[in-house]
């Protein structure tokens, strides 16, 4: 409402409404954008895109709605915007955010703006740090600012707040906090707390054919069954280029996806958790498999030794985004991580009594990627 309704009233107005991918702004935003906002009677069109120019909505009053990834960014920073609308906007880093300010140049509106929606993240976000220095402003919401969850007049969560406040309700730790009440927290104990996303999160692009890949499986049915892809470059860096992270399907089914995924690519070996039964399921569908080493000390003391920065100021293993395959739209619903990335922010320690890290054992729990990186 806040982007759509400017360039409603001003004729000739553009906005840029992005996301860290146009993959995940095409799956989220923008599809919920087109089943619940736009009507027929709207008479608005769509343009494709160009080489040089985002996709867009065209209004009748001549404002458009361009639509954009950040990692594509020759064709953002051709484009000059009244309004920057950015979903998800912890995803982004400070200097995409600055890159999009430079957009602001159209001058077609009396004002030049950029907005954004975020959920909580670690306390030092530089969100959070330009909302604390006074150089952004942040409006807080809560889940009974939301009309759809919660009715104002006779004070109580309507029958879908319910639901989805049990869902959340339900969750621990640092995911509840952030996602149930809104809290900039980063959890006590966290197994790998060298992993940043700024550094260790980065934009997709094509493995070359020469680079060994390996696959990793970790299986699963009412928990997550995860099937990794990683590639080693010549200074043998990791890098996670594709991932299957999903419930409620049977171990053959995943095998005729990971036979069709990998079709024409070098994999060196597949390493697997040691379910006997599992296991032959994968081998009898044409993928042998190797006995993962799970001594898990030893593991995650190697995993957290590739997320440091080596002598070259890089670390030693990477993770590309839109590496999923698919999204398990349950786990999503129940607020539950939906790749390996989100399980960092919630993979911890194992406490004592007193409430303090042991630093031993992690607790067996959101840990399905985990456990297959650690393989």
């Amino acid at each position: 409402e806040q982007v759509l309704a400017p360039i409603e009233k001003h004729p000739g107005a553009k906005a840029l409404v992005v996301r860290k991918t146009h993959r995940s702004l095409t799956a989220t935003g923008l599809d919920t954008y087109r089943k619940k906002v736009l009507d027929p009677s709207d008479n608005v069109k769509f343009f494709g895109g160009s080489q040089d120019r985002p996709a867009a909505f065209l209004y009748p009053n001549g404002s458009e709605m361009a639509t954009a990834g950040i990692d594509n960014p020759s064709k953002i920073l051709s484009y000059e915007a009244d309004l920057v609308g950015i979903q998800q906007a912890e995803e982004f880093t400070i200097n995409d955010y600055e890159s999009l300010t430079t957009r602001l140049r159209n001058g077609v509106m009396p004002y030049q703006q950029v907005l954004g929606d975020c959920n909580p993240t670690f306390p030092r976000h530089w969100l959070k740090d330009k909302a604390t220095q006074g150089l952004i402003t942040m409006l807080e919401s809560r889940h009974e600012d939301n009309p759809l969850l919660w009715d104002s007049v006779q004070g109580q969560w309507t029958p879908p707040g319910k639901e989805y406040i049990k869902v959340l309700d339900d969750l621990t730790g640092v995911r509840k906090q952030r996602l149930r009440y809104g809290r900039w927290v980063t959890a006590e104990g966290i197994v790998y707390e060298g992993f940043d996303a700024a550094k260790h999160l980065i934009d997709h692009f094509d493995i070359p054919r020469e680079w060994p890949r390996y696959r990793v499986v970790d299986f699963g049915f009412t928990n997550p069954f995860v099937c990794q892809w990683w590639a080693t470059d010549p200074d043998g860096r990791l890098y996670l280029y594709r991932e299957i992270y999903m419930t409620q399907r049977l171990v053959s089914d995943h095998a005729k996806r990971i036979v069709a995924l990998s079709s024409g690519e070098r994999i060196v070996a597949t390493f697997a958790d040691h379910d006997a039964e599992d296991r032959a399921t994968l081998h009898s569908c044409g993928i042998p498999t190797q006995p993962a080493k799970k001594a898990v000390t030893l593991g995650i003391q190697a995993c957290q030794e590739r997320l440091r920065e080596a002598g070259d100021g890089r670390p030693r293993m990477y993770f590309l985004r839109d590496s999923l395959v698919e999204r398990d739209e349950a786990l999503a619903r129940a607020s539950k991580p939906v790749c390996t990335v989100d399980e960092f922010d919630v993979y911890e320690w194992a406490k004592d009594v007193d409430g303090k890290p042991l630093k031993a054992e992690p607790v067996k729990l959101n840990d399905h990627g985990m456990d297959a990186m650690r393989y």
